[in-house]
């Protein structure tokens, strides 16, 4: 692949749809597929997966297709899924919770070291096997351990001071709860901004 393209946004996004319907092919015992069947499948036409894989340097065959195994895995290799990053969580209300026990981060190339929150009360609590810590002692942990990547449970009001604190500690990625837009202030860090209102808006548009 040459790094030196830009790939949109519009691709990325699809790739991890390619790798969870992919693997589900796997799954089934499928071990080759066309485009076109493909596309069926996915609700999207054979020209436009021909050219999202096209921007990584082509993986199918003329006549034969896609090697549905092979094609899987080559897709979790762009997306990073065989190189653990180490993330953090901060906020330990029921959305943090449910997101630290229910969110398979192994197999999304994560590795999740460490839970936050600045409540005392919670201290000590533990949650998917890792120990509770107060955001009072985040910094030496960060130093220690060099997270990758916070996830941001947490309110609005409190989403820009904890970033830029991470980002001084190291921090260059941030799966985005709070409903503050991180990136505007630091564009030079890769934010994922997850409004659950929004998609239900989205939904509401839909139906309406």
């Amino acid at each position: 692949m040459d790094t030196s393209r830009h790939i949109s946004d519009l691709v990325i996004k699809r790739l991890p749809r390619y790798y969870r319907f992919l693997g589900e092919l796997r799954n089934s015992g499928m071990s080759r597929i066309s485009s076109r069947e493909l596309a069926d499948k996915m609700g999207l036409t054979a020209s436009q997966i021909r050219q999202d894989l096209n921007c990584f340097g082509g993986f199918g065959q003329q006549g034969y297709g896609y090697n549905v195994e092979q094609l899987h895995e080559e897709i979790g290799h762009i997306l990073g899924l065989d190189r653990k990053q180490k993330a953090i969580l901060i906020g330990v209300g029921n959305l943090g919770r449910a997101i630290a026990n229910h969110i398979r981060f192994e197999q999304l190339g994560f590795q999740l070291i460490g839970i936050f929150d600045k409540k005392e009360s919670l201290t000590g609590d533990i949650v998917r096997n890792l120990p509770v810590r107060n955001t009072a002692v985040m910094d030496e942990f960060c130093r220690e351990n060099l997270p990758d990547v916070a996830i941001l449970c947490i309110p609005k009001e409190d989403a820009m001071p904890i970033a830029e604190q991470l980002i001084k500690l190291g921090v260059r990625g941030f799966w985005n709860f709070s409903h503050e837009d991180i990136s505007v202030k630091h564009p030079d860090v890769s934010v994922e901004n997850v409004h659950f209102g929004d998609s239900l808006m989205t939904l509401r548009y839909r139906i309406k």
